[in-house]
Order: C-alpha cells, then sequence, then structure tokens
C-alpha cells in the first residue's frame, strides 16, 4: 500500500533501506553527508514544473506569453541560473532580488520589478541592471520613477497593478485582489483609470499594460477567470477612452499546490487553458488584439522540489495532553505554520516504510511557545537521532528564514540526477555577528 504523500509527491518514494528517497537520493545520507536542517532542491522536480508551464503557454495560446518565476518563492542565484536556463522571465520584488539576478547572469529585459514602495535607490538599480519592465503600484512611484529615467536618458517599460475586486476565497494573509489590499490601484473608485489617463502625460515611462495578482494558494480556476474577464474589459475601456493599447495582460500567480493528501489543485495545463480562452473569446468580442499573456508561478514551480531534513532531539510525551518531538530546526527556517497555520506534511525519513502509531506535535528549538512546525501529525515510534523530513518545503521557507535567536541559517544542497551538491552554505556564527559593530 502506497503512502498517503505518494499521491502529490511524484518525486519522492521509499528505497530498500525503507529510507525517503529524493530524486536519485537517499535522504537519511544527505542528512549525513551535509547536515541538518538542511534544505533539499530537487532541481530535476523544478525544472518539470518549469517546463510544464511553457508546454501549457505553448499549447493553449500559441507560445504569445511567458511564464515568470515570481523569485520571493526561493531567490538564490542558484536558482536564477535554472530559471534563465528554462526559458522564463522572472518576478522580482526588490533590490536585493534584483541584484541576486543579475549576478546570477539572468537576462535582465525579462525581469518584471514588483513591490508597493520601491525606493528610489531600487529603482535606479534596477534601471542600472536593465530590468524590462517596472510593475507600477501607485502614483507616487509613478512621478519618481519618471524622473530617475529621465535623469538616466531611458524611457521605462512599466504595467500598472490593478485591483480587479476579485475574491478568491482564501486566507486573509494571502488575499491581495481586493480593494482593502496595500497592493496596486483599484478599478472600483476610479483610481485604475485616473493613474493611466496621468501617465500619458508622462515622458519617461511607456505603458505597456496591467497586471493584476489575486491571491496564492487558489485551488480552481474561477477566480483567475473571472481577473480574466475584469481585466479584459479594463483593456477595451483604456483603448476606447484614451487610445491606450495594453500590449501585456500579466495575471500573476497564485496557483494552488498540494501540501497533503486532501488538497486538489488542477493541473497546470488546465489553468491555463481555461484562461487562454476567456481571454481570446472576450478579444473577438470587443474587437481587441490578443494580449502578451504572462503568468507569475512561484509556489507551483519550487514547492513540490522541496524537502527539509530534521534530526529528532527530545521526545517529550504529556499524559493525556500531546506528544512533542523537539527537531533542531523550527520557525527560524520555516515561520509558515507560525504565521498562519500553513500545513505541510511531515515523516521520518530513516523509517518512511513503517506504520504509524500515534500523533505528535513537532517542535522547533526556538525561545517561543509558538515555534511549531506541524501539530497532530501520525507517526511511527520516535527515537533520538531519527531524521524527520518534511515535505513541499520549495517555497516560502528558504526565502522567509531568519536568524531568530541567533541561529544560523541551513545549507540548501541542489540534486540533479546523480549529482549533488551545495547551492547556499550553511551559516556560521561568524556569520551572525558579522555586521555588529562593538
Amino acid at each position: 500500500m502506497q503512502p498517503a504523500w505518494k499521491k502529490f509527491s511524484e518525486n519522492l518514494d521509499i528505497n530498500e533501506k525503507g529510507h525517503l528517497l529524493i530524486g536519485q537520493h537517499d535522504a537519511v545520507e544527505l542528512a549525513k553527508e551535509f547536515g541538518t536542517p538542511l534544505y533539499v532542491l530537487d532541481e530535476d522536480m523544478m525544472r518539470l514544473c518549469c517546463r510544464r508551464f511553457n508546454q501549457a503557454m505553448q499549447e493553449h495560446y500559441d507560445g504569445n506569453g511567458l511564464c515568470h518565476f515570481a523569485c520571493k518563492a526561493l531567490c538564490t542565484m542558484h536558482t536564477a541560473r535554472v530559471t534563465a536556463e528554462e526559458g522564463l522571465g522572472a518576478d522580482v520584488v526588490s533590490g536585493g532580488e534584483v541584484y541576486t539576478l543579475y549576478k546570477a547572469g539572468f537576462p535582465m529585459e525579462k525581469a518584471y520589478f514588483h513591490g508597493n514602495n520601491k525606493t528610489a535607490d531600487e529603482i535606479e538599480l534596477a534601471i542600472d541592471c536593465g530590468v524590462g519592465h517596472f510593475i507600477v503600484d501607485n502614483r507616487y512611484e509613478l512621478d519618481m520613477l519618471n524622473e530617475i529615467a529621465e535623469k538616466k536618458g531611458v524611457v521605462q517599460k512599466i504595467l500598472f497593478r490593478i485591483k480587479p475586486g476579485v475574491d478568491a476565497h482564501v486566507h486573509e494573509f494571502v488575499k491581495t485582489g481586493q480593494i482593502d489590499s496595500k497592493f496596486g490601484v483599484a478599478l472600483e473608485n476610479g483610481e485604475a483609470e485616473e493613474i493611466h489617463r496621468y501617465a500619458l502625460g508622462l515622458k519617461n515611462v511607456q505603458v505597456d499594460g496591467v497586471h493584476c495578482h489575486i491571491a496564492s494558494g487558489v485551488f480552481e480556476a474561477g477566480p483567475f477567470l473571472e481577473a480574466a474577464e475584469v481585466m479584459m474589459d479594463f483593456i477595451a475601456k483604456l483603448k476606447e477612452k484614451y487610445g491606450i493599447e495594453a500590449k501585456i495582460l500579466n495575471l500573476g500567480g497564485g496557483f494552488g499546490v498540494a501540501y497533503d493528501e486532501e488538497d486538489e489543485p488542477l493541473p497546470i495545463g488546465e489553468y491555463i487553458k481555461q484562461v487562454a480562452d476567456t481571454i481570446k473569446r472576450i478579444a473577438k468580442e470587443k474587437g481587441l488584439e490578443l494580449p502578451y499573456l504572462v503568468f507569475e508561478p512561484g509556489r507551483a514551480i519550487v514547492a513540490q522540489a522541496g524537502v527539509t531534513l530534521y534530526t529528532v532531539g527530545g521526545v517529550k510525551p504529556i499524559e493525556n495532553v500531546r506528544t512533542y518531538v523537539s527537531v533542531d530546526g523550527g520557525m527560524g527556517d520555516n515561520p509558515r505554520y507560525l504565521m498562519y497555520q500553513a500545513k505541510y506534511t511531515a515523516l521520518l525519513a530513516n523509517k518512511a516504510a513503517e506504520e504509524n502509531v500515534a500523533p505528535v506535535t513537532i517542535a522547533g528549538k526556538c525561545c517561543e511557545s509558538g515555534d511549531l512546525i506541524q501539530e497532530h501529525v501520525m507517526m511511527p515510534e520516535l527515537k533520538v537521532g531519527d531524521i524527520l523530513a518534511v515535505l513541499g518545503t520549495g517555497a516560502y521557507n528558504y526565502s522567509m528564514a531568519s536568524n531568530y535567536n541567533r541561529i544560523p541559517r541551513p545549507a540548501m544542497v541542489a540534486l540533479r540526477g546523480a549529482e549533488k551538491r551545495i547551492v547556499v552554505k550553511r551559516e556560521t556564527y561568524e556569520d551572525i555577528i558579522r555586521n555588529d559593530i562593538i
């Protein structure tokens, strides 16, 4: 009988030793060789997800578009190179992400720079690095960008971030498409139309299109279809009233992925097919040219490719309450459970074939009661020294990691075929105090 996690972890298996297998690699051996906590990135899985997006765009929209990797999900020089090699664009949200891609040799004309409060320094850096498009969030940013672009003698291509007023039915913390959001300009109150009209009078920006992002972790096509309809209607309005040809329609990301056997996301191709069909229909009805279509998947590209390995320390049963199992990581390398009770699937890598016998709560080592990775997880009998694996940690784990309690952040090892190599070094205590001044 297959374990439940096999349903959604197509790159994982159990080997003849009863150990968790990540791609071609024994997770227990990886823990021995590289230490724990350890981020493991199955590069083959990441590349496969990139190719699925490219294939879907080619098949359902005649290749008239591009998928951009949302770098906030996992931004390293290594993932930047993988993204470039697979032909994707990139979505960056800070000067640090811009600089990382630039230093990795990423083709910056395929990068879109997002963010609701870009600083002047970040804008200058992005222009100097050759970022292709800015996703402009507000009037203040638009004026600052136009002024900096004029000083540098460039006309910067832009899209405006629009709040389409679509309810994606997800956690409040990851909703971004409603009027009450810190991101973008709203349709309902006329902000979106007004900022486009205002931009027509600026000489150093070129409006190429519109952008929206409704939410993260969306498991149905409906909200994306609604967003596509709203945005296409707005594109038609801009053309009719102001003669603005929105050549690019960027619908953001937010595709849901499976974190346990209960999750049922649509196949990537189905999301894109339904959206593409909607855009084609509306374009025909309104006499519009088909816009260049952009999606910005992040989680859907790297979540499944990631596994975090920990070593079990204390096992603390509290009679008639629960059993705490402490590991050598926690909220410092994965804060998502503390933030919004994000669910994960966990198992014992060295006992992956054994039957689960009792529920446990996986606790981190930080001095914080809320430092938990998951609660009420069924596990085999645990002992100190067991290797615990948390699945689906490729997205928003390393990128959200911190040094809380001055704990060094883990290393990251990338797996490709039979090869394995460190792509992010483990931090040391010297790294922790590097910027301190006595």
